[in-house]
């Protein structure tokens, strides 16, 4: 089931990458952007890394795409003028380049290694010892790093304040 699930992920992931990268309309393209940041999110919870796939779609899929999509908005970007031909003839040789990366990757995940499953080191034991991967974060970063995480949320503090006084002076 797991390989099942891992497969349908990154097939949704690759798919929703390169419909980023080809479609025309930017606002599509951010919107395909959103499919791929749901998709590795579930591709995070797959890891067991339950922690990095709630920041993946609370910080990637919420703030910076609604950002994202707010800039797009207000600079009115218009699809790029582009015919089909031209589109075509990027799809021409941009299909078999996926097949062989789909097949290569499927190649890979059924292969007998593939097969042989985590090897459960130090690190997973560490966090199943700490009572799961949320707590193992918080307790790491609130004790070996608060201080880099205190200066970080300071400078995003400094940015945000830089940010309104130059907004303000521009108004004026």
């Amino acid at each position: 089931m797991e390989l099942f699930l891992f497969v349908v992920f990154s097939l949704i992931t690759l798919v929703s990458a390169a419909a980023v990268v080809w479609h025309p309309h930017p606002v599509k393209s951010a919107l395909f952007l959103i499919v791929s940041f749901f998709a590795m999110g579930g591709l995070y919870l797959l890891l067991q890394a339950e922690f990095i796939a709630l920041m993946q779609v609370l910080v990637y899929a919420g703030a910076v795409m609604v950002l994202f999509l707010f800039v797009i908005m207000l600079l009115n970007l218009k699809p790029r003028g582009e015919d089909r031909t031209a589109f075509r003839k990027r799809l021409r040789w941009a299909v078999p380049l996926i097949v062989v990366f789909v097949g290569a990757a499927l190649t890979a995940v059924m292969s007998p290694m593939a097969r042989l499953g985590p090897v459960a080191g130090q690190g997973v034991q560490w966090v199943e010892s700490q009572g799961g991967n949320v707590r193992a974060v918080g307790r790491a970063l609130f004790t070996n790093a608060f201080l880099p995480f205190e200066v970080t949320s300071i400078v995003l503090l400094v940015a945000v304040v830089g940010v309104i006084v130059l907004a303000k002076k521009e108004r004026r």
